[in-house]
């Protein structure tokens, strides 16, 4: 039977996406269906004084109007600390107040535009330096009150720091007397947005019986489903979540926000659908935003360029509210060596509270701005040392046997080889011909590098499930808990099966949508581990539904299990081939020649769960966070105009230990669409703030995106280092494109034009500010 891995697959939502018969959670037309609609504040940080929604109320087709006097939950994934409608007062710029039910989505925006508040204005925390300065504007009065829903969070009393995480490795005082050359740096990132072409959108509806049907866009159904239950006091039981297709998430569809807005609506309008759709600009600034970042690097390393030590403080601006930021920032901590040997490190990383749209998960998960931070850092060493920055990073990469910052050992199967990585991009970039090549007409060709790493940082049970089941024809039916994102995750899990079952993939049949009611759990679709978490389920449900077959067979062909062996939905005797029998003849059970029959339908179940993991230490960081790092290196080389400042991008290169490549057309494709991202980070995107916490580029005609002639040449390719626990030896590789490209172009800008780039986005703007520094 011919390999179904490491060869192109069509996907197999492709023909409903390319046809347009692809339903979304928007496209559902649930009946009846009311509309809902948020008002949200206009103020960064002030109190409310009150809330008259009489105007509203009375409005034509308004069913109900909804404010925070009207419940009382609190929520947060890891500290609850946000009211899903705002309550006293509001902490940034679009955090809902109210919510408006009505017959039609007009009326719904025309009644909110009734509501009036009265607002007590208060000082705006607009940056994390503010937010971090000594007796600073407090935004969480009652920080230290909050409930955890992990032990592993650590507020600050007294501050606007919800947690704190520390990395202490080695012996700072011998690393830094070992040090000949020390170079430092400080840098920083604004918030950005995660720009999925589908908004956050929720249908639900409360049921006679008090039970509670969603349909929503997430990552996240199984915890909607726990987090619905937990702030609202409905049994799990009687909640059911179903996700479609999701049209792009990127991390932001992870957290739980409107569906709990949504249900909170529904409950005012029993036995009713109620749509809660956002608007392009609330998904920019109501829901959860990409982080932004302040840090602060000191290497010190030997005159060769060998990396003796390092200190490191990364503040992450959370904005209003902690969502799943002190996880985040545990994963910067816990990788903020990236895949290099430091033998001494201390390093802090805060959540820092402001008062600006708080973040959620991104993807990279907060690796693409410390990659950018440390990767500035290791050309800036490179300049000081004289060592060609190839070299210093191939002198300083991990290899078998070191210690990653939490002090777990690495070895080849768990992260790879990071060296061939390297090497491979040298070629992939002609990097002999020079790294900053001078032209005519006052243009500069540049080239810049990054390397990368990553691991899941999941929680230390986080686990997957997979039913299997026949069709009279022998082909199979694989249902599991991974939501349809974009990358292909149940194409994948279809050509791990049938790689199993030695199968044509054609022979697989995924059921695409999830329902938390009959769909085998998954923790979340999120963190690069899906095909990990899945595909191990996957495998057990297969050899679970094998060993049936194989038993049904040695009686069917009177001959020991271990005499027998299967493919193309055959099972035979080994030593016989043409002595057989077909799943078809077994899968809903056997029936002997007299018509008796024995057992009854295969059922292939399986499931995973994440082994070795643990909790990191408050003190020292000590711990394990994943079960194994993807490594890789990265390249941009630009064409930079010395009289305009401008850039042109040509160029853009990811090299990838992706253990094993089961899909690789798609697997391409994901990388290159992390890149893509990568580069609108670089080069344009991010959220401007005035001087009261206001966001002011809240559209795709203010946001500033990479445009479709604006791409580079992209080039994509891989290490097949396996990783022995995994399936097949694949590793995550969903989020990786994007890690290392904002680095890699900022060092090819800073080389180009001869500045020291330390932000993020890098306009023309900002590179002829810098050179007027000169």
């Amino acid at each position: 039977m011919e390999t179904q891995l490491g060869k192109d697959t069509i996907r197999k939502e492709a023909k409903d996406k390319v046809t347009g018969a692809a339903q979304y959670t928007n496209d559902l037309t649930d009946s009846p269906m009311l509309y809902a609609r948020l008002f949200t504040s206009v103020h960064a940080h002030a109190q409310i004084i009150s809330v008259d929604t009489r105007e509203a109320s009375a409005m034509p087709g308004v069913r109900a109007v909804i404010t925070a006097k009207d419940h009382q939950v609190i929520c947060g994934s890891m500290l609850q600390d946000r009211p899903p409608l705002a309550r006293d007062k509001v902490r940034y710029y679009g955090e809902p107040i109210a919510i408006v039910i009505a017959d039609d989505e007009m009326q719904a925006k025309a009644a909110a535009g009734k509501i009036l508040v009265e607002y007590k204005p208060l000082p705006v925390v607009n940056s994390v330096k503010e937010a971090f300065k000594k007796n600073p504007v407090i935004i969480h009065e009652s920080l230290m009150l909050y409930t955890k829903s992990t032990e592993e969070v650590y507020p600050v009393k007294g501050t606007n720091i919800c947690h704190h995480q520390k990395i202490r490795k080695g012996d700072m005082q011998k690393g830094w007397l070992e040090s000949e050359i020390v170079v430092e740096g400080s840098f920083s990132l604004p918030q950005s947005d995660h720009a999925a072409m589908e908004t956050r959108a929720v249908h639900c509806m409360i049921m006679p019986d008090d039970s509670v049907r969603i349909k929503t866009s997430s990552q996240s159904p199984y915890e909607v489903k726990e987090s619905i239950s937990k702030y609202l006091n409905i049994p799990e039981g009687k909640i059911v979540v179903q996700v479609p297709l999701v049209g792009g998430a990127f991390g932001g569809k992870a957290c739980i926000q409107p569906e709990v807005l949504a249900v909170i609506a529904a409950m005012n309008v029993k036995g009713k659908w109620i749509n809660l759709a956002n608007t392009r600009e609330e998904d920019m600034v109501t829901s959860p935003c990409h982080l932004g970042l302040e840090g602060t690097i000191r290497i010190g390393a030997k005159k060769s360029g060998q990396i003796m030590a390092a200190e490191m403080a990364f503040q992450i601006d959370t904005g209003a509210y902690s969502d799943i930021s002190p996880k985040i920032t545990k994963a910067i901590a816990a990788e903020c060596a990236g895949p290099y040997r430091i033998p001494n490190i201390e390093c802090d990383c805060y959540s820092v509270y402001t008062n600006h749209p708080y973040i959620t998960s991104f993807r990279g998960f907060g690796h693409e701005a410390h990659t950018f931070c440390l990767e500035r850092m290791m050309d800036k060493l490179a300049v000081e040392t004289g060592v060609d920055p190839f070299r210093l990073r191939l002198l300083n990469l991990v290899k078998a046997g070191d210690l990653t910052p939490t002090q777990v050992k690495v070895t080849a199967s768990n992260t790879g080889n990071a060296v061939e990585c390297l090497e491979r991009l040298k070629a992939i970039m002609n990097w002999e011909e020079g790294a900053r090549i001078i032209e005519e007409n006052g243009l500069v060709r540049a080239k810049g590098i990054s390397c990368l790493i990553k691991t899941s940082d999941t929680p230390t049970d986080a686990g997957a499930s997979a039913v299997l089941t026949f069709n009279t024809d022998g082909s199979v039916n694989l249902d599991c808990g991974a939501t349809e994102i974009g990358p292909g995750m149940k194409t994948t899990a279809a050509q791990i099966l049938a790689e199993k079952m030695r199968i044509s993939v054609n022979d697989v049949y995924v059921k695409l949508d999830v329902n938390t009611q009959s769909t085998p759990y998954l923790w979340k679709t999120v963190a690069s581990m899906t095909t990990y978490l899945v595909g191990r389920a996957v495998l057990n449900a297969a050899d679970d539904a094998i060993s049936q077959l194989m038993n049904l067979a040695s009686i069917a062909l009177r001959c020991p299990t271990e005499e027998l062996d299967f493919e193309n939905k055959i099972i035979f005797v080994k030593h016989d081939p043409e002595l057989y029998i077909l799943f078809k003849d077994l899968v809903k059970g056997y029936k002997f020649s007299n018509g008796n029959s024995f057992k009854g339908p295969v059922i292939g179940r399986g499931s995973y769960v994440m082994g070795n993991l643990t909790p990191l230490a408050e003190a020292s960081g000590r711990g394990t966070p994943g079960r194994s790092w993807t490594v890789g290196a990265q390249a941009v080389e630009i064409e930079y105009d010395t009289r305009m400042h401008t850039y042109r991008l040509l160029k853009a290169a990811t090299v990838i230990d992706a253990g094993k490549v089961i899909n690789p057309k798609t697997a391409r494709g994901v990388v290159m669409g992390g890149m893509c991202m990568g580069l609108g980070l670089g080069t344009s995107e991010d959220f401007v703030y005035n001087e009261d916490g206001i966001v002011e580029d809240t559209s795709f005609r203010t946001y500033k995106m990479i445009r479709y002639g604006e791409n580079p040449e992209y080039v994509v390719d891989f290490v097949e280092t396996p990783q022995i626990d995994a399936p097949y030896g694949a590793r995550g590789i969903a989020e990786h494109g994007i890690i290392g490209i904002p680095a890699a172009l900022a060092n090819a800008i800073s080389l180009a034009a001869h500045i020291d780039v330390n932000r993020l986005p890098i306009t023309p703007e900002f590179i002829w500010r810098e050179r007027l520094k000169r």
